[in-house]
């Protein structure tokens, strides 16, 4: 959905906001357990797009991020460098930076997929996306990618990078998930929040420091694909020659 049509609201909100102005609506399909199939059938159409996918890595990044610019570049070439390992490229579809590493998969010959999500303003996925599945809900668009995923490389961006980033870390020190490499690009951008989680997280004793060696941090993308499929390759991932 785009403009007029996309102006409409979210059913993350619906099913999260108690104000009573937006519950005023008893149809059947506004009340909790119409929600329930709704979202059980997000995560059955996820599983069926996907089962066949094969070793995959997501990539993140900023929506906001330019055509051209260093890190739109960065982006493609890590897509086109996934791809050239025999391994599928999965982004949030937008544009920005998951453009650039679709579009990087489609180059490199590989699969190109995109999980997009309904949004409170211009919606759709990005031209590159070859095999896309859109969300209404956050929380089974973000099971897909770890479900899907050997792996996150992590590029600057926003809020929801930021949320998907320590959705993965998370998931990794609680062992929910084992042997997921996550790599962050771009020091300068980085190094400022993982001096904070080491000097003020763990200071306070709400992390512990082997918590930090979740984290991988380059600006040297080809080693971050290098630390990718190489991590992952004795969880099942089988790279291309």
């Amino acid at each position: 959905m785009r403009r007029a049509q996309a102006d409409a609201e979210q059913s993350d909100s619906y099913l999260l906001d108690r104000q009573s102005g937006k519950r005023g609506n008893q149809d059947f399909t506004h009340t909790d357990p119409w929600r329930v199939l709704r979202i059980q059938s997000e995560f059955v159409e996820g599983f069926g797009a996907l089962a066949g996918l094969g070793p995959a890595i997501s990539v993140f990044g900023s929506a906001r991020t330019k055509r051209g610019s260093e890190r739109y570049l960065q982006a493609e070439r890590i897509g086109e460098l996934i791809a050239s390992a025999g391994v599928a490229v999965i982004t949030g579809g937008g544009p920005g930076a998951m453009e650039a590493a679709n579009k990087g998969a489609v180059n490199g010959g590989g699969v190109s997929v995109g999980l997009g999500i309904e949004l409170p303003f211009e919606t759709g996925l990005n031209e590159w996306v070859d095999l896309g599945v859109n969300f209404r809900y956050f929380f089974a668009r973000k099971t897909m990618f770890v479900k899907y995923s050997q792996g996150f490389i992590v590029l600057p961006g926003g809020y929801g990078t930021l949320d998907e980033l320590f959705e993965a870390l998370t998931l990794v020190q609680t062992e929910k998930v084992t042997g997921f490499p996550i790599v962050l690009v771009g020091t300068a951008y980085w190094t400022p929040l993982l001096d904070w989680l080491k000097n003020t997280v763990v200071e306070e004793g709400a992390i512990s420091p082997p918590d930090l060696d979740l984290i991988r941090l380059t600006d040297d993308i080809e080693e971050a694909v290098d630390i990718m499929v190489n991590s992952a390759r004795p969880n099942g991932f089988v790279a291309a020659d």
